[in-house]
């Protein structure tokens, strides 16, 4: 499948999001199970999964031959940024047959004292024929991955930086200027409940959305219930 066949299949649609790293209740040491999540979005309709960690990729591509959007997430000392952000991860993930590779494109410290303008080039320039995904945090970090190659861009790190806003839902006025200023696609992703708020997103301007907690976070949607319900 080449990029503008993969673009075409997402467009206007719900990219489930399967992911599950230790310390989380669905992340087992022995072997991935994430499978089964991916499973049972493809039996809802999804036309693509997003999930970290190799033997995740592995699995769910194995499980659903649906393309999948892989990450790694890993911390190293001296980084702010922990969505592949390494050359090495990277690498790991083309071996691995990742359809897209997302990578954490924003302005955050990076321990390797490059400048994340720096890390786009080396891996465009070591994988020109990958697709690749920026996941970043505002407007300005957005328009600097497009300009430097990324194929799409998504609004993963919303919130979630200290150079972009705090808010309850999904950042639809991101979405609409990204999707106003850029010619690549605009993944919708981050904080997206319900599936009224998915909606809105790709009103905003979206190609796609991406949902993961709602979804296929257990513990995240039994605290939602239950904390609606203490505080009744």
């Amino acid at each position: 499948m080449n990029k503008q066949e993969l673009f075409d299949r997402i467009k206007g649609q719900v990219i489930v999001s399967c992911q599950a790293i230790p310390g989380e209740p669905l992340y087992v040491e022995e072997k991935s199970i994430m499978y089964l999540m991916a499973r049972a979005a493809k039996q809802a309709g999804t036309p693509m999964i997003r999930t970290s960690s190799i033997r995740d990729v592995v699995a769910i591509k194995e499980e659903t031959g649906l393309p999948v959007i892989g990450l790694v997430k890993i911390q190293y000392p001296g980084f702010e940024s922990y969505i592949t952000p390494t050359m090495k991860e990277v690498d790991e993930l083309v071996e691995a047959g990742s359809d897209v590779i997302a990578l954490d494109c924003t302005f955050q410290k990076r321990g390797d004292g490059k400048t994340i303008s720096e890390f786009i080039t080396e891996v465009r320039n070591k994988y020109p024929e990958a697709i690749l995904m920026a996941d970043i945090s505002n407007y300005e970090e957005g328009v600097n991955a497009w300009k430097l190659g990324m194929d799409l861009v998504g609004t993963t790190m919303s919130g979630y930086t200290a150079g972009s806003p705090k808010m309850e839902g999904p950042d639809l006025e991101l979405v609409r200027r990204l999707a106003e200023t850029v010619d690549v696609p605009v993944i919708g992703e981050g904080r997206i409940h319900y599936p009224d708020q998915a909606v809105k997103v790709l009103e905003a301007g979206a190609h796609a959305v991406v949902v993961g907690g709602a979804i296929t976070r257990p513990l995240e949607i039994a605290a939602r219930f239950i904390n609606a319900v203490k505080e009744r």
